[in-house]
Parts: C-alpha cells; sequence; structure tokens
C-alpha cells in the first residue's frame, strides 16, 4: 500500500507472526494493530508497504528498502538466511528502488532506471535467471529483460514484468502443472514453462502499463483500461468456463459498468478493480468473504456446468462493492483486502478489512471470513 509522505510516519501490523514479519522485535501473532519498530527507518518518509508469504518489505521515498520476517530463502535479500524480527536495510542495494513485489519465498525489486533484481527461491525459476542456482540470498539481476521496466508482479510462484514498451514477460513454472492437466495433450506454451522471462503472446499494441498476480493466475491493465487474464480459473475468476487460459483474455468492459479500469490487485484467487468513477468490483473466490459482498445466491455466480480436468461449476463475474466507492487505495493479501477511504488532511480516513484473518486463536477478536468491510484504524 502507498504511504502519505506529508504525514509523520507510525507503521500498524497485525496478524500471523511467525517470522517476525511484522516487525515488532517478536514472533508472536498479533489479534490487532500494534506498533511496529520502526527506528531504523530514522523518521524517513515511506513510499509503500508490501509483503510475501512470511515477509514484509518498506521502501522509503528515496527509494532505500527495509525488510523483515522469513528469510529461509533467502528473501530479504541480506546476504543471508537468518530471520528478521525488526526492519532492517537492504545494504546491498546501491539503486533506488521504485517497486518490490512479494512472492512465497521470493521478492523482485525494480528500481527507478527500470532494473529487475530478484532474490529468494529459485526453486520454480521464479528469479529469472534461469536454473543456476536453487536459491539466493544476494540479489540478482535479471539479465535477460533488455528493456527498462515499469511494472513487476509476484505470484505464489511465478512472475511478470512490463516493459516500457508495454510487452508482457512471465517466468517461473508456478502455473506449468496447472497447465500440463489443462492442455494436455497439446504442449505447454513458452512463457507459462521458462526460468527466464519470456514474453507473453496475444497482447500486441495493448500498451500494458500494468501487472499484478495471484496464486496461479495473471492479471494486467492497459492504458487503455482494458483488463486481461490467464492461468488457472479453478474457482471462476477469469470470467470464463475454461478451467485454464494459457493466453490473456479480455475481460469485457460490460462486466464493469461499461467503464475503463484504472487500479486492479489479486489475492491468490480472488480479484478487485477499480474503474474511472472509484467504483470498485470483485470477483473470484468468495468463500471467506474476500470479495467483500454476500455470493451465496448472488447473480454473479453463473452455473455452467462441469469444466473438462477441473470440476468447476460456475463463472465469478464482477460485482460492485457499493461501501468502497471512492477508495483512495486497495491492497490484497492472500484470502482479505484492505481499503483506505479519505485523504489525508481532507475528510477522516477510514481503513476497511475484508476476508479471512488467519489469526485465530484469541478471544474477541475476528476468529471468522468477513464478508463486508469493517473499520479497522480510524483517524482524523
Amino acid at each position: 500500500m502507498e504511504t502519505n509522505s506529508r504525514t509523520e510516519f507510525c507503521l500498524h501490523s497485525w496478524g500471523a507472526n511467525s517470522y517476525g514479519q511484522l516487525g515488532q522485535g517478536h514472533v508472536d501473532d498479533q489479534p490487532e494493530p500494534r506498533f511496529s519498530d520502526i527506528t531504523t527507518l530514522q523518521h524517513k518518509a515511506v513510499r509503500t508497504l508490501t509483503g510475501g508469504g512470511g515477509h514484509s518489505v518498506v521502501i522509503t521515498e528515496n527509494g532505500e528498502v527495509f525488510v523483515c520476517g522469513q528469510n529461509n530463502r533467502g528473501q530479504l535479500g541480506l546476504g543471508h538466511i537468518a530471520d528478521i524480527t525488526t526492519l532492517q536495510i537492504c545494504p546491498s542495494l546501491t539503486q533506488r528502488v521504485s517497486k518490490v513485489a512479494c512472492g512465497w519465498e521470493f521478492t523482485i525489486c525494480l528500481t527507478d532506471s527500470g532494473r529487475v533484481l530478484a532474490c529468494g527461491s529459485n526453486a520454480f525459476g521464479q528469479l529469472g535467471v534461469g536454473k543456476t542456482v536453487s536459491h539466493s540470498a544476494d540479489l540478482l539481476v535479471v539479465e535477460s529483460l533488455k528493456d527498462p521496466v515499469v511494472s513487476v508482479a509476484a505470484g505464489l510462484r511465478h512472475s511478470l514484468a512490463v516493459t516500457v514498451s508495454g510487452c508482457v514477460y512471465q517466468w517461473g513454472t508456478g502455473l506449468c502443472s496447472h497447465a500440463k492437466r489443462a492442455l494436455s495433450p497439446r504442449p505447454v506454451p513458452p512463457h507459462l514453462s521458462s526460468t527466464v522471462p519470456s514474453l507473453v503472446p496475444g497482447l500486441d499494441q495493448k500498451n500494458v502499463h500494468m501487472v499484478t498476480a495471484g496464486l496461479a493466475h495473471c492479471v494486467c491493465l492497459t492504458e487503455d483500461g482494458d483488463v486481461f487474464l490467464w492461468g488457472s480459473n479453478k474457482h471462476g475468476q477469469l470470467t470464463s468456463t475454461e478451467p485454464f487460459l494459457s493466453s490473456p483474455t479480455l475481460v469485457k468492459r460490460s462486466l464493469l459498468g461499461g467503464e475503463k479500469v484504472v487500479l486492479v490487485c489479486s489475492g491468490w484467487t480472488h480479484i478487485v478493480a477499480q474503474t474511472e468513477s472509484r467504483r470498485v468490483y470483485t470477483w473470484g473466490r468468495g468463500d471467506y468473504g474476500q470479495l467483500g459482498r454476500q455470493t451465496c445466491h448472488h447473480a454473479e455466480r453463473q452455473k455452467t456446468g462441469p469444466s473438462a480436468g477441473s470440476g468447476n461449476t460456475v463463472v465469478s463475474l464482477p460485482a460492485e462493492v457499493k461501501v468502497l466507492c471512492g477508495a483512495t487505495q486497495i491492497a490484497c493479501g492472500s484470502e482479505h483486502n484492505l481499503a483506505i477511504l479519505g485523504e489525508c488532511f481532507k475528510t477522516k480516513i477510514s481503513t476497511l478489512f475484508i476476508g479471512f484473518s488467519f489469526v485465530c486463536s484469541f478471544q474477541n477478536v475476528l476468529y471468522s471470513p468477513v464478508s463486508e468491510p469493517v473499520i479497522l484504524l480510524e483517524t482524523i
């Protein structure tokens, strides 16, 4: 999530904390927001927060990267594999970083100059450096991306990048087994089985400028406001009856109120999009409440009959979450979402939570799926 550099920065964190990913100096789970230790930040303005399977990353306005949490595969980029419970600067980064994407046990960094760096597990080729290493605690340059990159994304075990020319590249074999089952006896396309960046077909002249990724699916957004999806469709998140889509498929604009999309983000198996009028639409898996609305009898889930090889009997189509209209920021976790309503110095700011709480051993907190947005933090 983006932060507002005009205010004094304080970091709240909560949830699972087995590896110290909350940055609070311990490994106890936290059921409610608590202050993280930001001593090492030295009051530096923060641009972005993001997280992976068990690690967290903070990017400052001047492009420095601070990390904490699980580091068993070197995903913190610190040159070692010890877990860290408070934020530490990544000293090997000599270039300003503009964006970071975190996968399950790996991290992808994008510098201001458009270079892509990667660290952590490479068991599925998700670092984009071929099969030369199983993992790396040092940041490796993804050399085969020759053109400057403007956007990166990390799924469970695959990665995506968009170049300045609007081309989309994919690497990591995390989708390969899904593709084999769905496409057999046809071969798996190169972009789904490559351990180095491979051009994603079907997006010529589309001018893609943003990518995001789920557990086993991919999403991209064009400058014209169109959304394309591909990968696993186990939960109907690709708005298709097919069990797997090997190439990008357009989401009909009529499903999104006929408007252009300006923001799209993805959880493991659900997708959230915001249109130009700031309306918010969700679709995909919803049994943990991650769609922010009731879905049991909702018209957007349409029976389609069994799909070969998948058992998927429904297509999940986008539907609006009206309470989130006007949200200034939205972010997805694996099975939950966060949204901010209001802007600093203008209106009351509310941080809303939707979805499943994995911290379920505490009393008087959210044990179970939350199907509609609830306020977590509220400031004036």
